[in-house]
C-alpha cells in the first residue's frame, strides 16, 4: 500500500509538472551605478527559487550550457563599449555525479556587474540579453532574458563599490570565485552536497587501495614483505619493539606516498587539473604514458631510477632509529618504482581530475594497502610462514598489470581522436583492438604466448586457468560489438556508433536495424532526416517531419529534448531500447526531435521578437523553446507529444517517464487515435 501510495505521488508530481505554468525558476533584475560622467555599472541580479541551480558563465565542454550575456556588438561600436567581462559573484563549485565534472553554480541568488563607458552622450538605455540553464535533481530549462539598463535613472555608487574596483562588493572576479568556492557554506543544498563529495572521496579511497593491494603482489614489492618485517622482527631486542619499528615502516609509506598526492592538489587545485584532464594534451601524455609503462610490465625494458639515488637512499637507511626507518619505507618505494608509478600515477590523476582533496586520499587509500601487510605480519610473525614463495607468478601479475595498462592506454587515445575530429579510431577499430588485447592475454595466460622474463610453466594452475576462462569469455562477450551490440559492460569506454566509418551499423551492416522497417529490407533514408539515438529514422526540423508524416500518412512523436539534458538520454537509453517501445518508435510513427539548446544561428530573415517573452529568438534551439512554451506551457524537457499529420495534439503531453509499459501504453493509445481517425 506505501508503495503504490509513492508510485501515485510521483505520477501526481509529474503530472503537475507538466500541466503547470511555465517554469520561472530564475527571477532576474537590473540596476545601473554611475561612477563618473562617461562610466557606468550595469549590475544584474538573479533570485533562485529553493533547490534550482544556476550555472555560472565558465563551464566545461559536455557540461550543463553556461549563463551567456549578450551585448548588441553594433549599439556598443556606436554608443558605448565594454571595459573587461562580466564579473559574478561567489559560486559554489561541487563534483556532479550526472555529469561526472566539477560544476559551478550559484543556489538562491547571483549577481553579475559590467563596467561600460558610454560614447554617445545621447545615449539613454542599454538591452542585454541573457541566455541560461537552469537545473533541479529531475528537470532543466533554456531560457533567455532580456534587461533593458537606464542611465538616466542610475544612483551614484556607493564607496564600497568604487573601493572593490569599480565592482560592486558582492560581485568577484573568476579567480576570486576559484579560491574562494568552498568557502561558500551558505547555499540550501550544501548538506546533499557534502554527503555526495564523501561519497565521491570513499569511492576514490577505495579504488586507490585496491590499486596498492595489485602493487603488492607484483616482484618489486612482494619479496619485500617477509624481508622487511623478519629485519625489525630480529634485530629488535623486544617483540613489542619490533612491531613499534614495523608499524613506524608502514606509518612512513603512508606518508611519502601522500606527501606525493598533497603537492599534486596544491599545484593544481581542481579546476585547473580537470581542464587539464580533458584537453588534448593530457589525454596525449596518458596514453605515451601509459604504452611505455605496458611495454616494461611485458618485459621489453625496465624503467629504473638513476643508481644515484637509490644509493643515497639506502646510506640514509643505515643510520638505525626513527630516521632509519623512515629511510627504509623511502627506500622501499625507490626501489619499487618502476611497479608502483605505473599504478599509482593512473590513481593519482584520477583522483586530480576530481580536485580538491581527492589526491590527498587516493594516495592515503594506496600507500595504507601497501602498509597493511608490514603491520599485520609484525603483529602476527607467523603468518609468514603461510606466505606464496616468491616466483614466476609475481612476473605473471605483473604482465597482466601490463595488458590491463596497454588497453587503458587506447582510452586516452580515443578521447584525442573524438575531441580532434581525426575519425581514426572509430568504435569498430577501438573494439578491435581490446578484442585483440584481452584474446591475447587470455593466451598467455593458458600458456600460449610466451614473453620475455617468464619462467617455465610446466602446468597451469586453477586460478591461472580460471583467469585466463574470464579473459577469452570478456573477449568472445566484445565481438558482438563489431556487429553493432552495445556491450553494456563497457559502455563509456569505446567511442560511440557514430565515430564508425568503414561500416557505421556495425562490421558486416549496411543498415541498421531500424531502417528495415521491421520487414528486413532496407529503407531509404528520407531527404532532411538523419539517424537519431539508438539508429531510429528521427527529423530535427518541425515542417520536414511534419511533410515527411503527411507523405507516409504516419502520427508524429514530438521530442522536445536538449543536447545536454541528463533525463532525456535516461529515456533513449533504458527506455527506448526496450523492443516493444522500440518497435512502434521504429515502425508506426514519425520521430521530431526538438534540441532547445540547439545553438545553431537562424537565418536573418527567420529572428524574429518573441510575443511571449520579449527575447530575440536568434537560434534554433530558441525556436523550439518557444513552441514549446507557447504551444504547451512549460519548459521542461523531456516532453514527449504525439500528434497527426495537421499538427494537431492527439493525446496528452507526458515527461519523463521511466517505466517502459506506461511509456508503451501511451505512445500505443495515440498510435490508435490516430487510426481511428
Amino acid at each position: 500500500m506505501k508503495r503504490n501510495l509513492v508510485l501515485f505521488a510521483t505520477l501526481f508530481i509529474t503530472a503537475l509538472s507538466i500541466n503547470a505554468q511555465v517554469l520561472n525558476p530564475v527571477k532576474w533584475s537590473g540596476k545601473t551605478e554611475k561612477l563618473s560622467e562617461t562610466e557606468y555599472t550595469l549590475i544584474f541580479e538573479a533570485t533562485i527559487e529553493d533547490k534550482w541551480h544556476l550555472y555560472t558563465q565558465d563551464l566545461p565542454e559536455g557540461g550543463p550550457l553556461e549563463t551567456v550575456f549578450m551585448f548588441d556588438s553594433i549599439s556598443q561600436v556606436d554608443n558605448y563599449k565594454r571595459i573587461g567581462k562580466v564579473k559574478e559573484s561567489k559560486y559554489i563549485t561541487s563534483y556532479d555525479q550526472v555529469f561526472e565534472m566539477d560544476l559551478n553554480f550559484f543556489d538562491r541568488e547571483a549577481t553579475f556587474a559590467q563596467t561600460i563607458e558610454v560614447l554617445n552622450p545621447n545615449l539613454k538605455t542599454i538591452k542585454v540579453n541573457i541566455e541560461y540553464q537552469a537545473c533541479d535533481d529531475a528537470r532543466c530549462i533554456y531560457e533567455q532574458e532580456s534587461i533593458t539598463f537606464n542611465l538616466e535613472t542610475a544612483t551614484k555608487a556607493t564607496i564600497a563599490t568604487l573601493a572593490d574596483s569599480e565592482t560592486p562588493s558582492n560581485v568577484a572576479s573568476a579567480d576570486d570565485n576559484k579560491a574562494d568556492a568552498k568557502q561558500d557554506t551558505t547555499a540550501i543544498d550544501s548538506d546533499v552536497e557534502t554527503e555526495n563529495e564523501s561519497k565521491g572521496l570513499w569511492i576514490t579511497f577505495f579504488t586507490a587501495f585496491f590499486l596498492g593491494f595489485l602493487v603488492l603482489l607484483t616482484p618489486c614489492v612482494f619479496p619485500m614483505i617477509p624481508m622487511t618485517v623478519s629485519f625489525f622482527t630480529k634485530q629488535s631486542k623486544t617483540r613489542a619493539q619490533g612491531i613499534r619499528n614495523a608499524l613506524l615502516y608502514g606509518f612512513f609509506i603512508i606518508v611519502i606516498y601522500t606527501l606525493l598526492g598533497t603537492a599534486i592538489s596544491a599545484l593544481f587545485g581542481s579546476n585547473a587539473m580537470y581542464e587539464f584532464s580533458t584537453g588534448v594534451t593530457f589525454n596525449t601524455i596518458m596514453f605515451i604514458a601509459l604504452l611505455v609503462f605496458a611495454f616494461s610490465f611485458l618485459g621489453a625494458f625496465e624503467i629504473m631510477l638513476p643508481n644515484s639515488w637509490v644509493n643515497k637512499v639506502d646510506s640514509g637507511a643505515n643510520r638505525g632509529g626513527i630516521v632509519g626507518i623512515f629511510f627504509m619505507a623511502l627506500a622501499l618505494a625507490v626501489v619499487s618504482f618502476s611497479c608502483t608509478f605505473p599504478i599509482a600515477g593512473t590513481a593519482l590523476l584520477d583522483a586530480a581530475t576530481k580536485g580538491g582533496i581527492a589526491p590527498i586520499i587516493s594516495m592515503l587509500g594506496f600507500s595504507s594497502a601497501i602498509a597493511l601487510p608490514f603491520a599485520l605480519f609484525a603483529f602476527f610473525p607467523s603468518w609468514l610462514n603461510s606466505m606464496p614463495k616468491s616466483g614466476g607468478w609475481l612476473n605473471t601479475v605483473k604482465v597482466v598489470l601490463g595488458f590491463l595498462e596497454l588497453a587503458f592506454a587506447f582510452k586516452f587515445l580515443s578521447m584525442v581522436d573524438l575531441v580532434l575530429e581525426w575519425h581514426i579510431l572509430s568504435r569498430e577499430v577501438f573494439l578491435a583492438i581490446w578484442i585483440s588485447i584481452f584474446g591475447a592475454l587470455g593466451l598467455y595466460l593458458l600458456g600460449k604466448i610466451k614473453l620475455p622474463n617468464d619462467s617455465p610453466l610446466p602446468h597451469i594452475s586453477v586460478g591461472r586457468l580460471c583467469m585466463a576462462l574470464l579473459a577469452l569469455s570478456f573477449t568472445i562477450y566484445m565481438l558482438p560489438g563489431l556487429w553493432g551490440a552495445p556491450v553494456e559492460l563497457i559502455s563509456g569506454f569505446p567511442p560511440p556508433m557514430s565515430t564508425n566509418s568503414e561500416s557505421p551499423y556495425g562490421v558486416g551492416n549496411t543498415k541498421p536495424a531500424a531502417f528495415s522497417g521491421g520487414s528486413g529490407t532496407a529503407v531509404k533514408l528520407p531527404e532532411h532526416a538523419h539517424y537519431g539515438p539508438n539508429n531510429l529514422i528521427a527529423f530535427r526540423d518541425y515542417e520536414h517531419g511534419l511533410a515527411y508524416a503527411k507523405k507516409v500518412n504516419k502520427p508524429i512523436m514530438l521530442d522536445f529534448t536538449g543536447l545536454t539534458c541528463v533525463n532525456c538520454r535516461k529515456m533513449e537509453e533504458q527506455v527506448w531500447v526496450k523492443e516493444h517501445v522500440f518497435n512502434v518508435l521504429n515502425n508506426d510513427v514519425v520521430l521530431i526531435s526538438l534540441y532547445v539548446d540547439d545553438r545553431t544561428k537562424l537565418p536573418k530573415e527567420e529572428q524574429y521578437e518573441s510575443e511571449l517573452t520579449g527575447n530575440n529568438v536568434t537560434t534554433l534551439g530558441h525556436k523550439w523553446l518557444e513552441l514549446q512554451q507557447v504551444r504547451y506551457n512549460t519548459n521542461a524537457q523531456p516532453l514527449y507529444v504525439m500528434q497527426d499529420t495537421e499538427g494537431k495534439d492527439i493525446s496528452k503531453p507526458v515527461g519523463y517517464t521511466p517505466d517502459a509499459e506506461e511509456y508503451h501504453e501511451w505512445l500505443s493509445k495515440g498510435v490508435d487515435r490516430f487510426k481511428e481517425n
